[in-house]
């Protein structure tokens, strides 16, 4: 199982929220790049970028950055999501060196544009559900819809996208621990990876997830934890590739 840094980007500052509150913020660093070399040289083998910004924006706000980091590290597979609602967004993160673009508020309130995209990009989206007692939140999480997390990953998978990444939101960067039982659940009923994330706050949270990955988790993304030193990002890692090879 893959332990993925998350880089939160706000005014071009590296931060993270608290369950996804703008004025709830912690700023980690006035330097992006420099934070993802930091991962990179502990041993990171993805990144996950977040435009906060732009997710609120509807469009790219740090995209600058987030080219800037793709440029540095030509080899390091990075994800994207945040304020991506077009295919000319999609087409400049792809040309930047970003590997996967995650597709949120967009991919619930109009699903055809999912199956447009893998059309256009296969092998290049990832949908991100964010989930509060099963059903799906949009709009930067402030709003919840009738849409069930499983359901629409079925729909999704059908579509042909990469994987889905899992955000329990009444955890996410209140350091909590993970919500196993829902990630497990929805990584059961879809054949496509899931990536956890949400709560992620120790090594048990790792051994933990680490113990069910055969169920179709493929990784985790962690943010205020490593920020924080509550989780060790080399020990994470080596904590995770250990459980895989027993």
């Amino acid at each position: 199982m893959l332990l993925i840094p998350a880089i939160d980007l706000k005014d071009g500052k590296c931060v993270r929220l608290r369950q996804g509150k703008m004025d709830d913020e912690t700023v980690f660093s006035d330097d992006p790049v420099e934070v993802a070399a930091r991962w990179v040289e502990a041993g990171a083998r993805r990144l996950h970028l977040v435009d906060l910004n732009g997710a609120f924006a509807g469009k790219p706000v740090n995209a600058d950055v987030i080219h800037r980091i793709a440029e540095r590290f030509p080899e390091l597979p990075i994800q994207v999501g945040g304020g991506i609602r077009d295919e000319e967004t999609v087409q400049a993160y792809l040309d930047a060196g970003v590997q996967y673009v995650i597709i949120g508020t967009k991919a619930v309130n109009e699903p055809h544009f999912i199956g447009d995209l893998c059309v256009e990009f296969p092998g290049h989206v990832i949908v991100g559900l964010d989930a509060k007692e099963g059903k799906v939140a949009v709009d930067g999480w402030s709003k919840l819809s009738n849409h069930d997390v499983i359901d629409m990953a079925q729909r999704f998978e059908a579509d042909g996208v990469e994987a889905i990444v899992y955000t329990d939101i009444g955890r996410d960067g209140m350091m909590t621990g993970v919500n196993i039982e829902s990630t497990v659940a929805l990584a059961q009923a879809i054949h496509i990876p899931v990536i956890a994330s949400g709560g992620i706050t120790n090594l048990d949270d790792i051994k933990a997830l680490s113990e069910v990955a055969d169920e179709g988790i493929m990784g985790a993304i962690t943010g205020r934890a490593i920020y924080e030193g509550t989780l060790d990002f080399v020990e994470g890692q080596k904590l995770a590739d250990s459980l895989a090879n027993e």
